[in-house]
């Protein structure tokens, strides 16, 4: 009963002819512009870009002809974009501050002897777009349409048409048509058919290709409607002003003509699936539907259609005539059912398979790099103005999410988790500041090493005591020679007595004995102190520290052994807390990396619209992602408020409070101790202190004692030279000559010029300082110490004289007085982990001085000015 398909038969469409335009040259006023408004400089930098689109502009006036369809699509995008980038850097128009040297001319497509002229780059844009529709309804034309994938080509190529139009519609076929130079072919109502057009083409190859898959009339049918209503949509701008005087009258008779053939399809199509139903009254009218459609279409269409059109026209009527009476005869004979009218029928069912394709991605030039350099005052400031609002947005999601983190922070504190959990697992800690503490304890040694530093300071205060020992035997020593030659001479022996020059040597002595009698007190002190206080400091050597705390563990009796349960619950909970921080963090990096991608110059550079409907579009970009954030906060507070009621009920199965009282007394006793332990180590450390401060000036004291006991020595040596000449008989002139020539150490120059090195003053108070290596900070008790006569037999060579050339002020330095410079060697800290020469020190030679054992950098000042020293 089905006859072939009447379009078959019917493989004549229409194609488009492109818009021709005259020469023009854009390179030289563009240029001129860019040195105007900018510089030299800068033209020579966009010289590539000036040149790329001076020959853009000469291929699109060439015209397709020596081009293949693809190439010649692909150049008009490209040109497209290239004015976009154009129009947003470059104002032309008559204004005198504009480009007004350009006009652009284009005829029209379809009365060729018509043209526009305007200083205005949207007729341009216009004209590019209708020919850029026109060459994809070319390529379309151009397949071969007998086949399955040529008429699968061909539909998409229609499609991309149909785009085209639809884009130049709806972007630019209104500015183009402002003012009075205009073409119609670019109006909003030519370029509205067009697409219907275009679409009507592209359904009519989905048909073809439905029919050749022999799929159900349904189907076919509806699909069909479909192309019947895109050309009705067509045939319905081409009758009406302004297009109905404008189109040459083939192209309305093939509309026309081609809207009835696919409506009488349609009804034929539908009639073959009624008749199966055995709807015969249906079938009848839609038959008779199609059949007057056709015939109203021959009679009312102008002449000029294509005659295989007309065949495929007549074929389908024949077709359709035929199943008309045979469904009359069998509705006669045997249905006897009433035919509808046509007007009571429902509209036929539709099927649209295609849609204009959308051009936004294919001509989107905010990636085009043309001029990317030129930046106009207005687009800098609209690109400032969309910066401020998408910061708003930032730090207002960033703050959510740092407000959510602190709050589940805050809430988690509240209630001790996850720390009782830990506590419950046997993973103990302590707070933070807390820790620290303890550990910066244990690394100095803790309270186990408090007893080795005790021991240092009574090593210290040793040597010192040792140290006065030798300069008081040095002293005595010199004062009993002294002693013995005035009693063997008599009054011979006229050099001042050694008390009345050793006085303020004595009396430095004196203050030092008298500074390490209070040391040794708070020694004592520090000592009872570390006993008293060794258990309370004793939890401070315990490792790890935690095990020190109480543990929280199961109650002993339990009613209904839910502990795990409830446990295990409350763990879930804090898990899932986790996640949800885990989320923001990378919401968060979310937000920074699409804020840190999203540049929208090239945009504003290239939007023809308003700023704000820009703006708005972008900033939704960012919705989906801020409703991700209120969704997470929103979870998180009502997990918070199910940990809580989980937390209430751990806290009453396991007696949480008698825990954290004794946890917080655990950590109490920890921070008594560490403060008891700071206090004892800061006494002790200024003892040492004290003791290497007072060793250096003992030892100073102790070098001025050396070097007045060898000055006496020498001029000891020379009065019993004297003194045995007198004695002898020798001439009473030359001994008066030796007396009057001997000067005292405290009176005058010395006795003889080329001992003038070696003599000084005796006056302890005046004595230089020395920079000799310094005496030993330590001389074992068995040490002998050799006199000045061991050292020098009389008669002897003259010894050289000590380097000591820095004065000192007093007896004991001041606290602003700083003692002698000391060699680097001994320039770092004598403690922690202090060890001095005077363990083992070698036994000391006749003549040298070794090097003390401590520096410091200023001397200690005396005890009534030191907080270490307390009455």
């Amino acid at each position: 009963m089905a006859s072939p398909s009447s379009t078959t038969t019917t493989n004549i469409m229409l194609a488009i002819f492109e818009k021709k335009t005259n020469s023009l040259d854009l390179y030289r006023p563009l240029r001129n512009f860019i040195v105007i408004n900018y510089s030299e400089r800068e033209a020579q930098n966009l010289e590539d870009d000036l040149e790329t689109l001076k020959q853009l502009r000469f291929d699109v006036e060439r015209g397709g002809a020596s081009d293949s369809p693809s190439a010649r699509r692909d150049l008009l995008q490209n040109y497209y974009k290239a004015l976009c980038a154009v129009e947003s850097r470059f104002p032309i128009s008559p204004d005198a501050d504009h480009v007004n040297t350009v006009s652009f001319t284009w005829f029209d497509a379809f009365k060729t002897k018509q043209k526009a002229s305007q200083q205005n780059i949207h007729l341009e844009k216009a004209a590019v777009l209708f020919n850029l529709g026109a060459v994809h309804s070319q390529m379309g034309l151009s397949f071969d349409r007998s086949a399955v994938e040529g008429r699968r080509q061909a539909s998409h190529s229609f499609i991309a048409a149909a785009g085209a139009f639809a884009f130049l519609r709806d972007n630019v076929a209104m500015k183009a048509s402002v003012g009075s130079s205009t073409t119609l072919d670019v109006s909003v109502e030519c370029v509205g058919m067009l697409e219907r057009l275009m679409l009507a083409q592209a359904q009519e190859c989905v048909y073809e290709n439905t029919i050749a898959k022999g799929s159900s009339p349904g189907v076919c049918a509806k699909i069909s409607r479909q192309v019947g209503l895109f050309y009705e949509e067509a045939l319905a701008a081409l009758s009406v002003a302004p297009l109905n005087q404008h189109f040459d009258k083939a192209w309305i008779a093939h509309v026309q003509l081609k809207a009835a053939l696919f409506y009488a399809e349609a009804c034929y199509r539908y009639s073959l699936e009624l008749h199966d139903k055995e709807e015969i009254a249906e079938e009848i009218a839609r038959l008779k539907s199609g059949v007057n459609a056709l015939s109203e279409a021959k009679k009312s269409s102008p002449r000029g259609a294509a005659q295989q059109l007309l065949d495929a026209i007549n074929k389908l009527e024949t077709s359709s005539n035929r199943n008309l009476e045979r469904a009359v005869k069998e509705n006669d004979r045997v249905y006897l059912m009433r035919v509808p009218p046509a007007s009571s029928l429902a509209p036929l069912p539709t099927f649209s398979m295609v849609k204009p394709l959308p051009m936004n991605e294919v001509l989107d030039a905010s990636k085009e790099k043309m001029f990317a350099t030129l930046v106009p005052d207005s687009s800098a400031k609209a690109l400032s103005r969309y910066t401020e609002m998408l910061d708003d947005i930032i730090r207002t999601q960033a703050e959510k999410l740092q407000q959510g983190s602190e709050l589940a922070r805050v809430r988690l504190k509240e209630m001790d988790l996850p720390d009782s959990i830990l506590a419950l697992e046997g993973n103990l800690t302590l707070p933070t500041a807390l820790k620290e503490d303890v550990e910066a304890v244990q690394i100095c040694g803790g309270p186990a090493g408090l007893e080795g530093e005790l021991q240092q300071l009574k090593d210290l205060r040793r040597v010192n005591h040792e140290l006065l020992v030798q300069i008081e035997e040095q002293l005595q020593k010199e004062a009993m020679e002294d002693s013995q030659f005035r009693n063997q001479f008599g009054t011979r022996w006229t050099r001042p007595q050694s008390s009345t020059l050793t006085k303020n040597l004595q009396d430095r002595l004196n203050r030092f004995a008298g500074n390490l009698k209070q040391a040794a007190e708070s020694d004592a002190r520090i000592e009872r102190s570390v006993r008293e206080h060794s258990a309370l400091m004793s939890i401070l050597d315990r490792r790890p520290i935690e095990s020190a705390l109480p543990t929280l563990a199961k109650p002993m009796m339990s009613l209904d052994a839910n502990e795990d349960a409830v446990v295990g619950a409350l763990k879930q909970s804090l898990r899932q807390l986790e996640t949800l921080g885990a989320q923001r963090a990378g919401l968060e990096d979310m937000l920074k990396e699409m804020k840190r991608k999203d540049d929208i110059l090239p945009k504003l550079m290239t939007s023809t619209g308003s700023h704000e409907d820009l703006f708005r579009k972008e900033i939704s970009k960012y919705d989906s992602i801020c409703e991700e954030i209120a969704q997470n906060l929103e979870a998180q507070e009502q997990l918070l408020l199910h940990i809580q009621a989980q937390n209430d009920q751990f806290a009453a199965i396991f007696n949480l409070e008698d825990y954290k009282a004794s946890r917080e007394k655990g950590c109490r006793q920890i921070e008594a101790a560490i403060a008891k332990f700071r206090e004892i180590k800061e006494n002790i450390n200024e003892g040492l202190k004290f003791y290497v401060t007072l060793q250096d000036a003992i030892t100073i004291v102790k070098q001025q004692c050396s070097d007045f006991v060898m000055t006496r020595s020498i001029q000891c040596r020379d009065m019993i030279d004297d003194v045995q000449r007198q004695i002898s008989g020798l001439s009473f002139q030359d001994g008066k000559s030796t007396t009057s020539g001997h000067s005292f150490p405290s009176a005058g120059p010395p006795y003889h010029s080329q001992r003038s090195n070696s003599q000084q003053q005796l006056d302890v108070g005046n004595m230089p300082n020395s920079s000799h290596p310094q005496p030993p900070a330590y001389q074992p008790p068995q040490q002998p110490i050799a006199s000045g006569y061991a050292q020098t037999p009389y008669g002897s060579q003259q010894q050289p004289p000590p380097p000591y050339h820095a004065p000192v002020s007093g007896p004991y330095p001041s606290p602003q007085h700083q003692p002698p410079a000391v060699s680097h060697e001994y320039g770092q800290p004598a403690y922690p982990g202090w060890r001095g020469p005077y363990y083992n020190a070698p036994a000391q030679q006749p003549g040298s001085m070794p090097r003390p054992p401590y520096t410091v950098p200023s001397p200690y000042p005396p005890h009534n000015q030191s907080g270490y020293y307390r009455q």
